[in-house]
């Protein structure tokens, strides 16, 4: 009985690993089954993965019900593949085990037939288990358990990067008569503008949004090529009236020489990334 819960357990986690090494393509199969709206395929693609990870230890170190609960869930998939089949969506995506799987007769009968070897573990003879071997099941869920949620690391990371290359950078705001005119020559304290670009960031202590924003700012200034140098509101008053800053937090990003080549009010990391994406179009432009 011990072999055939360990089999059938790593079964099950491969399938959630397949899931979250797949991401997007495995949350699209479920558009066969009439899950039209991403947020519906995100919240069901997370459940599922969460439901089988977590029978999958269970049935390895044998918890009572975890084995049953298994072969009713599978048995549900199965329903619902035939489902998807009565409805035309033979051929399509099932997502059983990744993108790559098929709907088809064939995947409802290996459905089935996991079921049935689910069910059948709490009818197989109980033995007694050494202290040893418990040991080792652990340290197998605790591996196995540690390399999911790396996969799922990976996965997030993933789609987030493929998030914002579908966002893209969104537009900070600029608006006519605030801050300094564009092209025009800045001359701050602190900052050299001999080379690259020269993001100046106007704060506030009392500004609760900058203070949110200061990772972006720290990420921002971790490009070799960015020169990122806070002005506050009372240390720099000199610098805020001479630009005429409307409020914080304002970014203007300097170019070679100080020249003034984006400017505007951002309150995302988006927002500022668009202020920067700005500025290297219009130093390549000037070019």
């Amino acid at each position: 009985m011990l072999v055939l819960r360990v089999v059938l357990a790593a079964i099950l986690l491969g399938a959630a690993f397949g899931k979250l090494a797949s991401g997007s393509a495995s949350r699209a199969a479920l558009r066969s089954y009439g899950l039209k709206r991403s947020e519906t395929r995100m919240a069901a693609w997370a459940a599922v993965i969460a439901l089988e990870v977590t029978l999958a230890v269970g049935v390895a170190i044998g918890i009572p019900g975890a084995a049953e609960t298994a072969a009713g869930m599978l048995a549900v998939f199965a329903v619902a593949l035939a489902v998807a089949i009565s409805r035309g969506a033979a051929g399509q995506p099932c997502g059983c085990f990744g993108g790559g799987s098929r709907i088809g007769w064939a995947s409802v009968a290996r459905t089935l037939l996991l079921s049935a070897a689910f069910l059948s573990i709490p009818l197989l003879p109980d033995t007694r288990l050494a202290a040893q071997t418990w040991l080792e099941i652990g340290l197998a869920v605790a591996l196995a358990g540690i390399a999911v949620l790396a996969v799922a690391l990976l996965a997030l990371a993933r789609e987030v990067g493929e998030l914002r290359l579908s966002i893209g950078p969104q537009a900070a705001l600029s608006l006519e008569g605030e801050g300094p005119e564009l092209g025009t020559v800045v001359r701050l304290p602190r900052l050299d503008t001999s080379d690259g670009l020269t993001l100046a960031v106007f704060t506030s202590r009392n500004c609760p949004l900058c203070e949110l924003l200061r990772p972006a700012l720290r990420l921002v200034g971790s490009d070799p090529a960015v020169q990122v140098q806070e002005f506050d509101e009372e240390e720099d008053a000199a610098a805020w009236d001479a630009l005429e800053v409307p409020g914080s937090p304002y970014g203007i990003v300097l170019g070679p020489g100080g020249r003034v080549v984006a400017k505007g009010t951002f309150n995302t990391l988006l927002q500022l990334e668009g202020l920067l994406a700005g500025a290297r179009e219009a130093s390549l432009a000037a070019a």
